[in-house]
């Protein structure tokens, strides 16, 4: 008795004990669940199968980025609303930060105009639920852009419609490889040129245009290629035909109302985030940057925002997560996202609601995951080093 007494007054041997009790309790627990939800699949005469994954989805889907039609299977759907989703929280969150950060910054501006409206446009947006910001972008899209008919047009190659909007499509041909060779390169010498050149700054203090030499690169590299190798690219433009356009690229109304909503919604957040990250620096960083001449510009650039990044970025982390997982409402307008195909249309068809949510819980685990693992790199990539 004295011998468990002796570990149980230990505390490390104390903290082991209640976490094998924990874990075996939540054990039990997991196992209680799965056989408890399989005897009421039993009851009701189910199993559990993925099975109805490789049967046809008989459904249409109105933007996808890989080809799809209705006698796809239901995995393909899936796979289209994954990517659709993905293809708003990528635009989404571009347009979140950008916007974010430059209302973070004028919130702060000393101009009174400026930060007023800034400050009023936050708080609106903040206090209106993101499905109204959503069904409001879509409304104004269908309701103020004209008839496929009367569509916008630009040269007779792009054209905008309350149908979408609607562009040229790249399709290649032979001797496109040389493009994606030397666009490859560009990439590379970009980066290796931009190590060169942070090491040469951190060891002489030499700044050189790292952004416009860059830029330059990469473009010029591809475009001295598309030449030589014949211009292997063609268009194929958009045409009207019946009551819609057909071929070219598009980009439904749903798809540009949920990137709006989402965008605007999210940068209210993101603006506040980084001006509680700029104000988190003490003022004399500033006093100091502006006493050795440097422009307002370049001290939020190179002397308040490198700091604040530490403070910013956590938060961050939440609206990105919050972008993606909110990027689920596009059902509201019809927009098929991965809800609304595999855990929307093809569970109803197929009544397999507890495998099509496992799926659709399991995939936005996994992005969550990605997107917090690729923020937590870039905050220990960029983080201050003590000496």
């Amino acid at each position: 008795m004295t011998f468990f007494s002796n570990i149980w007054r230990n505390e490390k041997s104390r903290e082991i004990i209640v976490q094998i009790i924990v874990l075996f309790f939540l054990g039990w627990f997991i196992s209680w669940l799965v056989m408890n939800v399989n005897a009421n699949f039993k009851a009701l005469g189910k199993d559990i199968s993925f099975e109805f994954l490789f049967i046809p989805a008989g459904y249409d889907i109105n933007q996808y980025l890989i080809e799809y039609n209705n006698r796809d299977s239901h995995l393909r759907a899936g796979i289209v609303g994954l990517l659709n989703t993905g293809l708003v929280a990528f635009f989404g969150i571009i347009l979140a930060t950008v916007l974010g950060f430059s209302l973070g910054i004028i919130r702060l501006s000393k101009n009174w105009l400026a930060s007023k409206i800034a400050y009023w446009y936050i708080e609106f947006s903040r206090n209106v639920p993101i499905l109204l910001h959503i069904l409001l972008w879509h409304g104004i899209i269908i309701n103020t852009l004209p008839h496929p008919k009367k569509a916008i047009s630009l040269g007779d190659v792009t054209f905008l419609s309350n149908r979408g909007f609607y562009i040229p499509k790249p399709l290649t041909e032979n001797g496109i490889e040389l493009v994606y060779l030397f666009t490859v390169i560009g990439v590379i010498f970009a980066v290796l040129f931009a190590k060169y050149c942070k090491r040469k700054q951190d060891l002489t203090g030499v700044q050189y245009p790292v952004f416009w030499i860059n830029f330059t690169v990469i473009l010029s590299f591809p475009l001295i290629a598309f030449f030589l190798s014949g211009m292997p690219i063609s268009f194929e433009i958009p045409a009207l035909k019946g009551f819609n356009f057909r071929g070219g690229m598009h980009m439904s109304p749903e798809l540009a109302a949920l990137t709006f909503a989402l965008g605007i919604y999210t940068a209210a957040f993101i603006a506040e985030i980084v001006r509680a990250g700029i104000l988190a620096i003490d003022k004399g960083q500033r006093e100091a940057a502006e006493s050795i001449g440097l422009k307002a510009s370049k001290v939020m650039n190179l002397v308040i925002l490198p700091q604040a990044r530490r403070v910013i970025i956590p938060p961050l982390t939440s609206q990105y997560l919050n972008l993606t997982k909110n990027s689920s409402l596009a059902i509201a307008i019809g927009y098929m996202d991965l809800v609304a195909t595999l855990g929307g249309i093809s569970l109803n068809q197929t009544g397999r609601e507890m495998e099509t949510m496992l799926i659709v819980m399991l995939i936005y685990l996994s992005v969550s995951l990605t997107i917090s693992a690729f923020m937590n790199w870039y905050n220990n990539k960029v983080k201050l080093v003590g000496r």
